[in-house]
């Protein structure tokens, strides 16, 4: 993934957790003829290890293909931009619509693993993670030990060690003042809830880099 300067950010593992904290990645292999194959699925990402965790269908023939080069895609908010929103076309109209966002690509090692301990700490761990603030946290324990061992079965583990992490932040942080707070202005007025949610990242993000040591 392109990441210009402006754009990158000095927390990729925070970045990565928060976005795999509400939505899915897409794991990305190639197959023998070359071509691309991507399952959706939730992870779980190590800093320390700089490993990415997860399970897929067995009947998924994706994993059938063996260990190679992968890469996981995370993405998180977005939203359009209008150049509308920008008070420079007034000025002398060099303004072109473009698209706010957050994504993180994870590229490395895919191994896929089959003991049946292994996968389910993963799921355990994936229960954990999203089930956490829960009012009554649903957990492996809860269903009957017979059922979870047969669905167990239906699913295959899947570990991705990275060897290159791509964090981008694309928050109008290379426009003007006056261009970011029209921009920021017009998603907080939009009718697109997510657009709501840009709004906010631009806001957090502008008031970090206001902070008197420049972080």
């Amino acid at each position: 993934m392109y990441v210009p300067h402006h754009f990158a950010t000095d927390d990729a593992d925070g970045l990565i957790a928060r976005l795999a904290r509400r939505w899915s990645g897409v794991l990305i292999t190639v197959d023998e003829a070359g071509a691309p194959v991507g399952t959706h699925l939730p992870i779980l990402w190590d800093a320390e290890k700089r490993i990415a965790t997860g399970h897929i269908a067995r009947a998924n023939p994706q994993w059938k293909r063996g260990p190679g080069k992968g890469l996981i895609v995370l993405s998180g908010p977005e939203a359009y931009v209008t150049p509308g929103w920008y008070p420079s076309k007034a000025e002398h109209g060099k303004t072109v619509p473009t698209w706010n966002y957050e994504a993180v690509h994870i590229t490395g090692q895919v191994e896929w693993f089959e003991e049946p301990a292994r996968i389910e700490a993963v799921v355990r761990e994936l229960s954990a993670l999203h089930e956490d603030g829960r009012p009554a946290p649903w957990a492996i324990e809860d269903a009957p030990r017979g059922y979870i061992d047969a669905l167990l079965r239906g699913i295959v583990g899947v570990a991705l060690t990275a060897e290159r992490v791509d964090a981008k932040r694309k928050l109008s942080q290379n426009k003007s003042e006056a261009d970011f707070t029209g921009v920021e202005r017009g998603m907080a007025a939009s009718d697109e809830p997510m657009a709501h949610e840009v709004a906010a990242l631009m806001r957090a993000t502008r008031a970090a880099a206001d902070e008197p040591d420049g972080n």
